[in-house]
């Protein structure tokens, strides 16, 4: 009720002054006799006009503005560096004109790193260096980097602390740098002398270092990533790459990693790598092994160097190419324009980065487990390596100034171009090949010997293709063909461009339909064999579930599980039991995530057993496990097992003894009751199997006009439709009136424990749209006097998902993002609504979790849950779910 606050300025005047300090003054009183002015009022008029200041100012600056002027000082309490940092860098840009391009030369002199300024001795360049960046587009990486290393790292390890840690890795991390630079200089060569002479800036190595050093203070598993992450790629831009600014970073990374293993680096007993934990990480070796060389396109040490020539100057066509290789004194040119034409265009492209495109499919293969997925990975970099070798061996023998193998050899960085292309695809391999144990996950029977005849059938395809198609069109290329010639370059169209070399081709396309066949007769074979690679990866192995069914009902009936567990006989489930058979979970595999539906059922004493075997069945298959929908006394066992979990619904449970539908508490329910009687509708118990058809027919039409009318698709998984109804076990209680007309119906699922039913939960929910309103309350209460005289112990309401009640706590970040994602949907499911529906039967609230045992599979787990909803769901429906969201 809205209260009338009296303003100062019109309140009535209540001071009590103390006696004998009332005096006025004289011409005051004379002015107004009848006015006797207080000190206290005085001191309340001067607050009255202080306070309104403040009032004014606020009337004038939006609220909007205020908002966020508050926000800004609190981030910058919380992370004083963060902020600073990038005052720094803003005031440095802006100060010397150097946002857009980066510092003038003669700037970069006097600030940047480089061994020049360094023998000049310009000691302060160490740190220096680190305030400045090479234009705009390194501004606003930087600007990211900082806000998303630097205030996590003052949250770990306090501002003070990231500070020091900040200046210590940026100019550690330059003077280890520039030893490194001097060490190259001296082996001589075109590196050498680049590095020597190469002044830079940039602050992305201390905020890089501050990320490796503050890794110490991480889980172990994560710690383990992003030191991987960030090492392996580091070490990629100073291999492919290699300028000055790529070894700093690499220099400063190696700084932080070494300072916060010995500054935060608390040590304690953990065990190793689990077996899940080391596919990731070699998933991710392969991964960065397959990027590296695509990091930089204007190396020439890797295959995706070939996209320069997508941005080059179209070269002449092959009959003007012909006619210049045909003179004179032209053979290097001829050479050049041969490598040009064989690598541009889309097509050459495609091919030329096809290798890391098949090496990332694998990857995704050895996350999952799967042997095959070794065996081609190893198969590739083995592959690459024997192509290495011969780039390695063509680039030695046409290299200028030398005479075949005898001629002077090349310098470090030569070497480097030259090694990198075989020796890191044979480490790789090595690798993979000594943890080959990790990696026993086979496909779905037939799988790969349907990959097999698919890429084989393919490969015969395009070869038939390619060779009857050019002699088709012989007179497309530059020069007269046979088949002969054809069949010699055959091999090579499946072969990327530059790994050719400087091979002269035998022939060149010269109109459309011969470029065609030249340039992707290799891509095309390539990409079935990836595509379908990468299909029979994610695809996966469901055990076999002879008898299964049976077993679990026999469980259910014995021991039971929790309210939901009845859910568990719905079709699309695999089941794990546990070794005595006493204990099983119910799961389906969506997506590579093994989804539980409910907790472990059966025997009370093996549940903590069941979990722990299911979790071992994950980890062996290559699945990510996810218990969805579990109670207290499973999250107990994730949480021993170093799990997290988040809510995802509440579940409202109607106990029955001494349940009276009196008292104004109940007069909603009563009322809605007597209406009922009223108008005739009674509540009637039975099974969709054996009911009337007229009835069926009835529950049937209600069903299909209420999702037509939503216009969206009918949630599945753990809210069951029409299909479930179809189960002797299930009880329907329609509400029908003295015509047969059905009004609302309801499924109610048992709940059992030591063999008898001791509550029912209810799932299916529809009412006749133009019905009697309130037959969903009538029905529920319904079924509550029927279940209490049963002697049942309670009904439970089944869960609300992604709805909770608030208990006035503040969200952690992922529970932050289910209510979000909750309010998101409400207007279209009412989740929140349903669970305020249900409120008016005064439940006992139960919350029911989503536990993981990783949050970097959150994304994966979110997508599964969403596609376990909504399994049928069509574009149409998508976009007019999108539609209603916004």
């Amino acid at each position: 009720m809205p209260t009338s606050v009296p303003q100062p300025d019109t309140a009535p005047q209540q001071t009590a002054t103390a006696p004998h300090e009332t005096a006025t003054a004289p011409h005051e009183t004379a002015a107004a006799p009848h006015q006797t002015v207080t000190a206290p009022q005085q001191v309340a008029k001067a607050g009255v006009q202080s306070a309104r200041a403040p009032s004014m100012v606020r009337s004038l600056v939006p609220a909007s503005v205020r908002g966020a002027a508050t926000q800004a000082i609190r981030i910058a309490r919380r992370a004083p560096v963060t902020l600073i940092l990038l005052l720094a860098l803003t005031i440095a840009a802006l100060a010397t004109g150097a946002l857009v391009h980066g510092p003038s030369r003669a700037l970069a002199e006097r600030i940047g790193l480089g061994l020049g300024p360094i023998r000049d001795g310009q000691w302060w360049v160490l740190v220096t260096a680190g305030l400045w960046c090479r234009g705009i587009a390194g501004y606003l990486a930087s600007a990211v980097l900082v806000v998303l290393v630097i205030p996590r790292a003052e949250g770990r390890i306090g501002s003070l602390r990231t500070a020091g840690i900040l200046l210590l890795t940026q100019a550690g991390g330059a003077v280890v740098a520039l030893a490194m630079v001097q060490l190259i200089a001296l082996t001589g060569g075109a590196w050498a002398h680049h590095l020597t002479r190469t002044i830079t800036v940039d602050p992305a190595g201390a905020v890089l270092g501050v990320a490796l050093a503050i890794s110490a203070t991480a889980p172990t598993l994560w710690r383990r990533r992003i030191r991987l992450t960030l090492l392996v790629a580091l070490a990629a831009l100073a291999l492919y790459s290699g300028t000055l600014a790529d070894l700093f970073r690499l220099a400063a990374g190696l700084t932080g990693l070494a300072v916060g293993t010995l500054s935060l680096y608390r040590p304690r007993a953990r065990a190793g790598p689990t077996r899940p934990e080391i596919r990731i990480l070699l998933a991710l070796v392969v991964a960065a092994s397959a990027l590296g060389p695509l990091l930089v396109p204007g190396s020439g040490a890797g295959p995706f160097s070939v996209l320069r020539y997508l941005l080059a100057t179209p070269p002449p066509d092959a009959l003007t190419v012909h006619e210049l290789c045909a003179a004179r004194h032209a053979a290097e040119m001829c050479a050049d324009l041969h490598v040009r034409l064989r690598l541009s265009g889309a097509g050459p492209a495609i091919l030329s980065v096809m290798p890391a495109l098949l090496l990332l499919v694998a990857a995704e293969g050895l996350r999952r487990g799967r042997r095959a997925a070794l065996i081609a990975a190893v198969t590739l970099q083995v592959l690459l390596a024997g192509l290495g070798v011969l780039f390695a061996l063509a680039a030695l023998l046409n290299r200028p100034g030398s005479e075949g193998m005898f001629g002077p050899p090349p310098h470090l960085h030569g070497w480097i171009v030259l090694s990198l292309p075989s020796v890191q695809p044979l480490l790789v391999a090595g690798v993979l090949v000594a943890c080959r144990r990790g990696f026993a996950v086979r496909a779905p029977a037939g799988a790969y010997r349907r990959w097999a005849l698919l890429s084989a059938g393919t490969l015969i395809g395009v070869c038939a293709l390619y060779l009857g198609g050019s002699l088709a069109v012989a007179d497309a290329y530059d020069r007269p063909l046979n088949l002969g010639a054809v069949l010699a370059d055959l091999p090579a169209r499946f072969v990327p461009p530059w790994y050719l070399g400087d091979i002269e081709p035998p022939f060149l396309p010269n109109r459309l339909p011969a470029v065609l066949l030249y340039e992707w007769t290799g891509v095309l074979f390539w990409t079935v064999v990836g595509v379908a690679g990468l299909l029979t990866f994610i695809r996966p192995q469901r055990p076999a579930q002879a008898a299964a069914a049976t077993r679990i009902r026999a469980l259910l009936a014995e021991h039971g599980g929790d309210n939901l567990s009845y859910m568990v006989t719905w079709p699309g489930h695999s089941y794990y039991f546990t070794e005595d058979s006493r204990a099983a979970i119910a799961y389906r595999v969506v997506a590579g995530v093994a989804l539980t539906t409910g907790g472990p059922i059966g025997d009370p004493d093996r549940r903590a057993a069941a979990v722990s075997g299911f979790l071992a069945l994950c980890h062996q298959a290559g699945w990510t496990p996810c218990l969805y929908s579990v109670g207290e006394s499973t999250v107990a066992v994730t949480r021993a097992l170093g799990w997290q979990d988040v809510q995802v619904a509440e579940e409202t449970v109607l106990p029955l003894d001494g349940l009276r539908f009196t008292g104004k508490a109940w007069q909603d329910v009563r009322t809605t009751m007597n209406h009922a009687v009223k108008l005739g509708i009674t509540a009637e118990e039975c099974r969709y199997r054996t009911a009337p058809r007229s009835i069926t027919d009835q529950i049937r039409v209600i069903s299909e006009a209420w999702v037509a009318e939503k216009g969206l698709p009918e949630l599945g998984f753990t809210l069951g439709g029409i299909d479930e109804l179809a189960d002797d076990g299930v009880r329907l209680l329609i509400a029908v009136d003295p015509d047969r007309t059905v009004h609302g119906v309801t499924s109610w699922l048992p709940v059992c424990r030591d063999g008898e039913i001791v509550g029912w939960t209810l799932d299916f929910m529809r009412r006749r749209a133009d019905g009697f309103r309130g037959s969903m309350e009538f029905l529920i209460a319904s079924a509550a006097l029927r279940c209490q005289a049963d002697g049942n112990e309670f009904l439970s309401l089944s869960g609300a998902p992604l709805a909770r009640v608030d208990q006035g706590e503040s969200a952690a970040g992922v529970q932050r993002a289910l209510d979000l994602a909750a309010r998101l949907l409400e207007p279209v499911y009412g989740f929140r609504s349903l669970l305020a529906f249900k409120a008016k039967f005064r439940p006992v609230h139960h919350p029911m979790y989503l536990a993981y045992a990783d949050s970097a599979a959150l994304p994966s787990i979110g997508n599964a849950v969403a596609r376990a909803y909504l399994p049928n769901m069509t574009p149409r429906q998508f976009t007019r779910l999108a539609r209603s969201l916004w």
